[in-house]
C-alpha cells in the first residue's frame, strides 16, 4: 500500500462541506502516520474543477472523505471511473441510491427490509399539506430527501410545527420525506468489506439525533455494545446487512437502525461514505472492536477499485480530451 500516492479527497460542495474537512485531515493523517504518500485535494465552490485537481496531483488511489451531494451520491465515483483511479467505498449506483432517501426506501420495501411509514411532500403540497398527511399522525421526523449528516432534519408534533419543518427542509432539497416517528432504541451498525463490525447505540441528550447532536462533543451518549437483549443483536446486525446489500454499498458504510421495545427493528437509512471526525460512530465501532483509529483508515484504503468495466486505454487521467483522441483515430483510419 506505501508504493501508492493517496489522494485523500475533501471539502466539496455540499452543507457538509465542514465534516468533510475534518473527516479529511483525520484521514490523511492517520495514513501518512503508517508511512503512505498522501495529497490532500480540498475542493470547493471557489476552486478548480476536481478532474484538474486530480489530474494535478496524480494520484495512484482516492480515498473519499466527502459527505453528502457531489461527494457521496454517485457524482464523484462516475468522475473517478472514467479517470480509471481506484476509489473506496460504493459505487456510483450504490451510492446514489443511499443518498437518495426515497429511492433507498422504495429498494428496502422492495428486498423486504422494514422502514418506517414515510410519503414525500414538495414546495407544491403546502397549500394542500392536511389532505396529504390525512390521518397519518404524529409525531413525525422531516428530512430532505438527499442530504446527509441530519441537515434539515426536524420533528413535528403538529400540523403548525409540520409546516414549519417541510419549509426548513425545502431549503436544502426540492422535496421532503415525512417518516412516522418510531419511539425506539437508535442502533448504529458498522460494516466494512463485508464484514459486520459491531454496533453501537446513540441516546442524544435532546432527544432528536440531528446535525447539532451529531458533531456537538458531549451532546450524545454513546454506549457501545447498545442496550438492547442479547437475543436480538444478531437480528439487527443481520438486517444491516440485508440492508446494505439491497442498495449494493460496498467497503465501510453505516447502517442507521431503530429497535423498538416491542421485537421490532427499522431501517432508517445506510451511509456509503460514514463521517471520520473525533465524534464519528465508524470509528468508535471499530475501536470497540479492537480497530484503532489509523488501522481503520488503512483498511478502508485496502478496499479501494473500480467498479465499472470502463476500457482502461483511457485519455481522461492524461489530460487528453476525446475530440483530440478521436480525431488522432479518425487520422489513423483515413491513412490506412
Amino acid at each position: 500500500m506505501n508504493s501508492r500516492r493517496v489522494g485523500v479527497l475533501m471539502g466539496g460542495m455540499s452543507a457538509e462541506r465542514d465534516v468533510s474537512l475534518r473527516t479529511g485531515e483525520g484521514v490523511a493523517a492517520a495514513l501518512e502516520s503508517r508511512g503512505n504518500e498522501v495529497v490532500r485535494i480540498a475542493f470547493g465552490p471557489d476552486t478548480a474543477g476536481v478532474d484538474e485537481l486530480l489530474r494535478k496531483a496524480d494520484v495512484d488511489v482516492a480515498f473519499l472523505a466527502l459527505h453528502g451531494r457531489g461527494g457521496e451520491d454517485g457524482c464523484i465515483q462516475g468522475l473517478l471511473e472514467l479517470m480509471g483511479i481506484p476509489y473506496t467505498g460504493s459505487s456510483v449506483l450504490g451510492s446514489a441510491l443511499a443518498m437518495d432517501k426515497l429511492k433507498a426506501k422504495e429498494m428496502f420495501r422492495l428486498h423486504n427490509v422494514p422502514t418506517p411509514p414515510y410519503y414525500v411532500a414538495t414546495k407544491a403540497d403546502l397549500p394542500d399539506l392536511e389532505e396529504l398527511h390525512a390521518s397519518f399522525g404524529f409525531p413525525v421526523i422531516v428530512k430532505p430527501r438527499g442530504e446527509g449528516s441530519s441537515v434539515g432534519l426536524a420533528k413535528a408534533n403538529d400540523m403548525g410545527e409540520l409546516v414549519r419543518a417541510i419549509e426548513a427542509a425545502l431549503a436544502h432539497d426540492t422535496s421532503v420525506l415525512v417518516e412516522r416517528f418510531v419511539r425506539a432504541t437508535e442502533v448504529h451498525v458498522g460494516l466494512l468489506n463485508g464484514r459486520v463490525l459491531g454496533a453501537i447505540e446513540v441516546a442524544p441528550k435532546s432527544g432528536l439525533y440531528d446535525y447539532h447532536a451529531k458533531y456537538t462533543p458531549g451532546m450524545t451518549e454513546y454506549i457501545c455494545p447498545p442496550r438492547i437483549p442479547a437475543t436480538r443483536v444478531q437480528g439487527v446486525l443481520n438486517l444491516a446487512e440485508r440492508a446494505a446489500s439491497a442498495l449494493g454499498c460496498s467497503g465501510a458504510c453505516r447502517v442507521d437502525l431503530l429497535v423498538t421495545e416491542g421485537e421490532n427493528e427499522f431501517v432508517l437509512e445506510v451511509n456509503t461514505l460514514p463521517g471520520m471526525t473525533p465524534t464519528s460512530l465508524l470509528p468508535k465501532i471499530a475501536q470497540a472492536a479492537g480497530i484503532d483509529y489509523a488501522s481503520l483508515c488503512e483498511a478502508i484504503l485496502e478496499g479501494a477499485r473500480l467498479h465499472s468495466q470502463i476500457p482502461r486505454d483511457n485519455p481522461v487521467k492524461s489530460g487528453v480530451s476525446f475530440d483530440e483522441r478521436d480525431l488522432r483515430i479518425v487520422k489513423r483510419a483515413a491513412a490506412g
